[in-house]
């Protein structure tokens, strides 16, 4: 079996200029880091360049404080925004859930199996339903309820749960709230949702019902970073699947869930790997 070093990554962006991917794997070249995967995009309406690289260092020396003394003042001159993550870093990564369990059992499965490289310190729900699937993995479950009176004092409990648990990224997986102004401020650019892809056609309870009587011919899912904008936010993937007259609702049900476990779990993946850029409103993704 061959063993495969998890590489360093390198991420930036910076205004469109000349030179700007030459900087980088210049750069990376003198100081001996051979480069394993690089993808790069210049958004010309945006005027703003990405980059992502994977490496390996040749030396036993490397250091990110000595990569950071030489590249600093070569990203200075591209106004360039950069970060280094380490090959052993694992992100903490919190979840949100209400009581469908199709979302959290699929990522509490690849994390257990190491197909997502990372912590889950801490699941928090509204219900307490699947508490014991929490206890199973030996996870701390929080059964937090909500009311419209309660609301604030719920996302605080909320808020402060994260930060106990010191939660790098929030999951809502099939967390069935929506979160105040408040929250969403809180969340800014380190929260995924997942919804199906039936919005804003099929809105409120049974969507797929819905769906069903207008004869639906695909379903899917969409996982999005959470802001004030109800499902709206930056989208990072979406997935879809194809069906036809033999689906009843339940069947549509069934489909919709896997699409929207792949989804997520895409999303997070491409997250944790440093794989998305903000974009203002859109995002850059670097699929693998």
């Amino acid at each position: 079996m061959v063993h495969i070093k998890k590489p360093w990554i390198f991420t930036a962006s910076c205004p469109s200029k000349l030179g700007t991917v030459d900087v980088v794997t210049r750069f990376m070249a003198e100081a001996g880091n051979y480069v394993d995967e690089i993808h790069s995009f210049d958004d010309h309406v945006a005027k703003r360049f990405f980059i992502r690289i994977e490496f390996q260092p040749q030396g036993e020396s490397f250091s990110a404080e000595q990569f950071d003394l030489e590249f600093s003042p070569r990203a200075t001159e591209f106004e360039m925004e950069w970060a280094l993550t380490k090959p052993e870093h694992k992100p903490r990564v919190a979840i949100l859930v209400s009581k469908y369990d199709h979302c959290l059992n699929d990522l509490l499965y690849r994390h257990r199996t190491g197909q997502l490289n990372i912590e889950v310190p801490v699941i928090i729900s509204n219900h307490p339903d699947l508490k014991a699937l929490a206890e199973w993995h030996d996870i701390p479950y929080y059964h937090l309820p909500i009311t419209a009176e309660t609301k604030p004092q719920q996302e605080k409990q909320i808020i402060e749960l994260l930060e106990k648990y010191d939660a790098e990224l929030v999951v809502l997986a099939r967390y069935m709230q929506v979160l105040s102004p408040w929250m969403c401020d809180q969340l800014n650019g380190k929260a995924i949702n997942i919804h199906h892809s039936l919005l804003p056609g099929f809105k409120g309870a049974r969507p797929y019902h819905q769906a069903w009587e207008k004869g639906v011919k695909m379903v899917g899912a969409t996982a999005h970073y959470v802001n004030n904008d109800l499902d709206e936010g930056p989208i990072i993937t979406q997935g879809i699947q194809t069906v036809d007259h033999a689906f009843y609702p339940e069947d549509l049900i069934s489909k919709g869930q896997d699409v929207e476990r792949i989804t997520l779990f895409n999303a997070i993946r491409y997250h944790i790997e440093k794989r998305v850029f903000l974009n203002g409103s859109r995002t850059v993704v670097f699929s693998s």
